[in-house]
């Protein structure tokens, strides 16, 4: 009993002078950016602030909530009308953790909205990510597919009930009232051959942009893309004929409107003068009030 006894003592003594020796270090597990066992700092940095929330009214209740989806290694999120975040979900040092899409403004096409871009996201080579997300009908909201067709630009499809009806998306119906009566007007005018299709699309832009569902380009983006049509459309002598004869036949077609209201105007060659009057007196000089209009001028005001 007495053996026993100094064994366990010996034994403890032994425990407490190993124990006293080793030095214990505890530090939190910072192995991988992404761990999901710690709770992660806000590191992501946008580079511009997200517009303003727009779109068909019953979408905004989306708005301050997001949805995840997982793919593989990888999270990601959506937050309508803010970002589109894409984390991996790994525990190696360099764990990627990014921003791939800041809410900008809708895609529309045939009076429909369809689809929502965010860019502006992270560096990717000499551009920035973009996300397009794709609006589909489904039974609860929640992210349900990710694609990225091309490098550094992703597909997002979120499918949700509010998009179920068939009019959930047009566009018309969302407009206020002074914006509705401006597309009415652009329509008639299309209608009646007073403006091109250039022109209309133009006129629509417009309305979108005061809407708030289009970005607003500055005066060097426009140019700049201005630039860039006419150096695609006319970097041949074939397409620069063909750019005279459309615009000599769409000349010929102008003028037979003006001679059709009876509108003053000089022929090519002289200086070009286009009475525009509603009533209202004009500074042209030998102009006969028979020639004034008595409504709509017919003259395209999108140049």
């Amino acid at each position: 009993m007495g053996l026993r006894l100094g064994l366990i003592l010996l034994l403890s003594w032994v425990h407490n002078v190993a124990a006293g020796k080793m030095k214990i270090v505890e530090e939190p597990n910072t192995f991988g950016l992404n761990n999901p066992f710690l709770p992660q700092p806000n590191r992501l940095q946008p580079k511009t602030e997200p517009s303003a929330v727009s779109g068909p009214p019953h979408l905004f209740r989306l708005a301050g909530k997001c949805f995840s989806f997982v793919e593989s290694t990888y999270k990601y999120e959506f937050c309508p009308f803010h970002n589109v975040t894409q984390h991996e979900q790994s525990f190696r040092w360099n764990a990627y953790s990014g921003i791939l899409g800041i809410w900008q403004e809708w895609e529309i096409e045939n009076n429909t909205f369809s689809g929502m871009w965010m860019r502006e996201g992270d560096s990717c080579g000499n551009k920035n990510r973009q996300t397009k997300i794709l609006l589909v009908c489904g039974r609860s909201n929640k992210l349900s597919q990710v694609s990225e067709p091309s490098t550094c630009i992703y597909f997002l499809t979120f499918e949700t009930p509010l998009v179920c009806h068939p009019h959930s998306l047009l566009v018309y119906p969302a407009l206020v009232e002074t914006l509705q009566s401006k597309w009415d007007t652009a329509e008639q005018s299309l209608y009646d051959g007073l403006i091109t299709e250039q022109g209309y699309r133009k006129s629509l832009r417009s309305i979108f942009q005061e809407a708030g569902y289009l970005k607003k380009t500055t005066g060097n983006e426009s140019n700049v893309k201005e630039n860039e049509t006419e150096s695609t459309q006319l970097e041949s002598l074939d397409k620069c004929r063909k750019a005279y004869s459309d615009l000599s036949k769409e000349i010929k077609r102008l003028e037979g409107i003006l001679d059709l209201n009876d509108i003053t105007y000089e022929k090519p060659g002289e200086r070009v003068q286009v009475v525009r009057s509603v009533g209202l007196s004009t500074p042209a000089a030998n102009v006969d009030d028979k020639h004034h209009l008595r409504g709509d001028t017919g003259v395209r005001t999108d140049q």
